[in-house]
């Protein structure tokens, strides 16, 4: 089995299949991917392997509401299916594509609990930086009514969170072994593999001539899939 699309619809009468068999422990990671690159392959087998997920569902946002102009969200989903098409855990999530209006995350979050049942364990996956960002969101201390957080850092960071941000981890810490036991409550920690890439970084390479340089940095940070893909459709100029 190759990495698919979860489906994020059932025809009326029909049983989703999800909701019939729902795996033990399912990873959610949003973000723009504008473009996917190596850096969130990355983190989401971290989080596959430190916290025993079934699968991890890529969810590129439709209209983030932090976030100005971004490429087509068509183009951004089908680059992600391009970078997990040999992964057979990982899957693309239209749902904030095919939600109108501005994309919040406890809007998906509370969409994925509707389809996945009470018992389904859901675990956000986030780094460091989103964390302590967290704070900003909409309804954000409503987020672990829905899911688990699982707050990805390399082993020299040092979280700085607000007072108030500071005082929720403090008192939803636990054990990674705690997405095993109960659906959803608690923020957990994994240590993400150093990973030097962004999309900043990727959208400047893309927007110079080509050279030796800028193919060999590409070719590190991009899947080779995804760099034909923009190629294709002459994305980044």
């Amino acid at each position: 089995m190759k990495g698919g699309v979860e489906p994020s619809s059932t025809p009326a009468g029909q049983a989703s299949s999800v909701a019939q068999r729902p795996p033990s422990i399912i990873g959610f990671l949003g973000g723009s991917f504008d473009p996917i690159h190596v850096g969130h392959l990355q983190l989401a087998r971290d989080a596959l392997a430190q916290l025993q997920l079934a699968e991890v569902r890529f969810v590129p946002a439709g209209q983030p509401w932090q976030k100005g102009e971004m490429t087509d969200a068509a183009h951004r989903a089908q680059m992600v299916l391009a970078a997990i098409r040999d992964e057979p855990r990982f899957m693309l999530g239209m749902r904030e594509i095919e939600r109108p209006g501005p994309t919040y995350t406890i809007d998906t979050l509370r969409e994925l609990r509707e389809a996945l049942g009470e018992d389904a364990s859901l675990v956000l996956i986030m780094g460091s930086d989103q964390f302590e960002r967290l704070d900003t969101w909409r309804d954000w201390t409503r987020l672990l009514d829905f899911a688990h957080l699982a707050v990805a850092r390399r082993a020299d960071a040092v979280l700085t969170p607000g007072y108030a941000l500071q005082e929720y981890y403090n008192a939803h810490w636990a054990p990674r072994s705690a997405v095993r036991d109960v659906a959803h409550g608690y923020i957990v920690e994994i240590e993400m593999t150093p990973v030097d890439a962004s999309a900043t970084e990727i959208r400047a390479l893309l927007s110079q001539p080509p050279s030796p340089a800028r193919d060999a940095r590409l070719a590190e940070i991009v899947p080779a899939t995804v760099v034909d893909y923009i190629r294709a459709h002459h994305l980044y100029r």
